[in-house]
C-alpha cells in the first residue's frame, strides 16, 4: 500500500535512460543515475524494519520532500563520481563521468519519484521537513498495468539481446501477466489489452524495426504515460464532483442513502480506468459506493456504511499513545470506535481508505486506556466478560 510499486519507479527511470537523456552531456553512468535516482527517495523503506507505525509516520516524508529533492541528487551524483573514479583507477584510465550532466539527470530522476507517488491515494508530503501536509493525486491504482507496459516497452527492446536478459524478461512478463489478469474486478477487455501489449513488445523486439528509432520510441512512451496519468487524475476529480452532485440531488429529493457529503474520495480501480471506488463521508458515517461510467445507473452502493466516530476526549487520549503517532499523522479518512471495558476503554482506530473494520487491517490499530484516560501497556487487555459497547459516537472528526 505504501507507494507506487518499486517496479514502476525502476522502469520509468530505465525508460528515461533510453530517451535522448541517456546521452546528455556525453557522460557515462547516465543510466545508473536515472534508475538509482528514480528509486532514491524510497530509502525511507528501511523504517519498515522499525515497525509499522514508525513507517507510517516517516514514509513519504523527509526523503520525498523539498529538502530531499535538493540533497538526494547531490549525494547520488557524488557517489557516482566516486564510483567512476574507482573504476577508472582500477582499469588504468581517465574518469569519464561528468558532474554537471549527472547532477541534471539525478535531479530529474529523483523528482520523478514523488510525482509518481502522488498519483495514488496514499499521499506524499512534498514540503517536508518544512510542512507535513499530505497531497493526493487519487489517479492511479498502486499497481498500474499501463504504467508498467508503457515504461517497459523501450527497456525491453534495449536490453533483451542476451539469452540471460531475455530469460529474465520472460519470467518477469509471465509473473506480471499472472498478476494483472488475476486482478479482482478487472474487465475482460483490460486483460486482453494487456496480453496484446505484451505480444506487441515481443513482435517489436523480433521485427528489428525499432533499432534506429529507440530514443523516439522511448520518448513517445514517456509522453503517452504523462498524458495517461493526467487524464486519470482529471477523471478522478470529475468522479468526485459527479458523485457529490448526484448525492446532493438525491438528498434534496428525499431518496434514501447518504446525506449531503462532506467529503468524497474517488479511488482508482485495478486495470479499469472506467471505474472508481467511492468513499463518501457525511456528518456521521462513511459510505462505500462504486462509480462505473459504463454501467447504468453509474453509481451504486457496494459496501454499506460504518460510523465515523467522534474525536471526543477518549479518542484524543488514545491518539497520544506512542504506537499510533505515525498513524495519527498519516490518517486521511479516520474512523473511531470506542468500547467501554471493565477497567477503562478500548479504542479502535482505522483509516477507511484501507481498513473497513475497526482496528483491523493496514492502517488500523487498537489502544487500551484506563479509566483516567491513560494509555495502558501493549500487553494489557480488557476483561471481555465485563465489556459493553459504548454509546454510539456521532459527528465528524
Amino acid at each position: 500500500m505504501g507507494a507506487m510499486d518499486p517496479l514502476a519507479h525502476t522502469l520509468v527511470g530505465a525508460a528515461l535512460a533510453e530517451t535522448r537523456l541517456g546521452s546528455l552531456g556525453r557522460t557515462t553512468l547516465a543510466g545508473p543515475a536515472l534508475i538509482l535516482g528514480a528509486n532514491a527517495p524510497d530509502i525511507d523503506a528501511v523504517t519498515m524494519f522499525l515497525g509499522r507505525d514508525v513507517s507510517l509516520g516517516f514514509r513519504r516524508g523527509w526523503t520525498h520532500g523539498a529538502l530531499a529533492m535538493v540533497v538526494l541528487p547531490l549525494v547520488l551524483t557524488g557517489l557516482l563520481l566516486l564510483a567512476d573514479r574507482a573504476v577508472a583507477a582500477w582499469r588504468g584510465r581517465e574518469p569519464r563521468a561528468r558532474a554537471g550532466p549527472l547532477l541534471t539527470l539525478s535531479t530529474l530522476a529523483v523528482l520523478s519519484h514523488p510525482a509518481l507517488d502522488w498519483l495514488n491515494t496514499y499521499g506524499v508530503r512534498f514540503l517536508m521537513p518544512f510542512d507535513g501536509t499530505w497531497y493526493y493525486g487519487d489517479a492511479l491504482f498502486i499497481v498500474d498495468p499501463w504504467v508498467w507496459l508503457l515504461a517497459a516497452t523501450p527497456v525491453v527492446l534495449a536490453h533483451s539481446a542476451s539469452r540471460v536478459s531475455a530469460a529474465g524478461w520472460i519470467v518477469l512478463g509471465i509473473a506480471a501477466t499472472s498478476l494483472i489478469t488475476g486482478f479482482e474486478g478487472a474487465p475482460a477487455p483490460a486483460r486482453l489489452l494487456w496480453c496484446a501489449g505484451v505480444a506487441a513488445i515481443v513482435w517489436l523486439r523480433f521485427s528489428g524495426r525499432w533499432e534506429r528509432h529507440l530514443p523516439r520510441v522511448a520518448t513517445a512512451c514517456a509522453a503517452v504515460l504523462v498524458v495517461y496519468a493526467a487524464v486519470m487524475a482529471a477523471a478522478s476529480a470529475a468522479a468526485e464532483r459527479q458523485v457529490e452532485a448526484l448525492l446532493r440531488a438525491r438528498a434534496l429529493s428525499g431518496e434514501a442513502g447518504p446525506s449531503a457529503p462532506l467529503e468524497v474520495l474517488a479511488s482508482p480501480a485495478p486495470a479499469n480506468p472506467w471505474r472508481r471506488d467511492i468513499i463518501v463521508a457525511d456528518g456521521e458515517h462513511y459510505h462505500f459506493l462504486e462509480l462505473d461510467w459504463l454501467a447504468d445507473p453509474p453509481l451504486r452502493a457496494v459496501g454499506g456504511s460504518i460510523p465515523r466516530g467522534k474525536r471526543d476526549p477518549v479518542v484524543e487520549a488514545a491518539l497520544t499513545a506512542p504506537h499510533v503517532r505515525g498513524l495519527a499523522t498519516w490518517m486521511r479518512l479516520p474512523a473511531f470506535d470506542v468500547e467501554v471495558t471493565g477497567d477503562g476503554y478500548r479504542v479502535s482506530i482505522s483509516d477507511v481508505r484501507y481498513a473497513r473494520r475497526p482496528g483491523g487491517g493496514f492502517g488500523a490499530t487498537v489502544v487500551e486506556l484506563d479509566r483516567d484516560l491513560r494509555v495502558r501497556g501493549p500487553d494489557a487487555r480488557p476483561r471481555r466478560a465485563d465489556a459493553r459497547r459504548a454509546a454510539p459516537q456521532t459527528g465528524g472528526d
